[in-house]
């Protein structure tokens, strides 16, 4: 690395590029650290109320399609393969291939949303699943039912909109990365990033069996 690319690469206010990195670094996890605390709150009311009606929730759980939970999960997982490829790629300069695992994570991405608002939520509303909008579910768990389904729809719709944000944010990379804005001295921006999508993937894999599969499956 020469001098010339890592004053290039260095911000004035840092004294060299392992501090700059780490106060990156620092500063995503510090972020996270308020996003856990903000999950955490929809986890222990979750919980709470979970506990406090068990049959209405297992009740809504299994109104709940855990085939497409499930290939949802897959494909996050997959995305968070792409993601940490994306960051390697960063990291040893390779433009082509950081462009590349780029945009895989960005349309596995796109694809999770997609099947959670064509192939879940829109049929859960015509189901009559959508409390307070359409809920017509009848039974002696309903009342249950429709708090597991605000639930269900706060949590999952919150999740979602992390994972649309984070989709801007790579695009962004994206068109950077294609510029040859990033290498082995500047790589910062990319790294961040995927710890941001590495956390809206942990939080899926959390929801899927509190949510999905709560009582088992006969």
């Amino acid at each position: 690395m020469s001098d010339h690319h890592a004053s290039g690469a260095l911000a004035h206010q840092f004294e060299d590029l392992e501090q700059q990195h780490e106060s990156a670094s620092l500063g995503m996890w510090i972020f996270l650290a308020t996003e856990v605390m903000f999950f955490g709150g929809l986890f222990c009311g979750y919980t709470v109320y979970r506990n406090l009606h068990l049959a209405g929730f297992v009740d809504g759980s299994h109104k709940l399609n855990v085939t497409i939970g499930a290939i949802n999960t897959a494909v996050l997982i997959c995305s968070s393969l792409t993601m940490a490829l994306a960051v390697r790629a960063a990291q040893m300069g390779k433009r082509i291939s950081l462009v590349s695992f780029l945009i895989m994570t960005i349309l596995l991405g796109l694809t999770f949303v997609a099947i959670k608002l064509i192939l879940e939520w829109r049929h859960d509303y015509v189901e009559g699943l959508a409390p307070g909008l359409h809920f017509t579910f009848t039974g002696a768990n309903a009342p249950s039912v429709e708090l597991f389904f605000c639930f269900y729809f706060i949590m999952t719709g919150v999740h979602a909109l992390h994972m649309i944000i984070g989709v801007g944010v790579l695009s962004v990379l994206g068109v950077q990365a294609w510029k040859g804005r990033f290498g082995p001295d500047r790589f910062n921006a990319v790294e961040t990033a995927g710890l941001y999508w590495h956390f809206v993937d942990i939080i899926w894999i959390f929801l899927f069996p509190l949510l999905y599969l709560i009582g088992g499956r006969y």
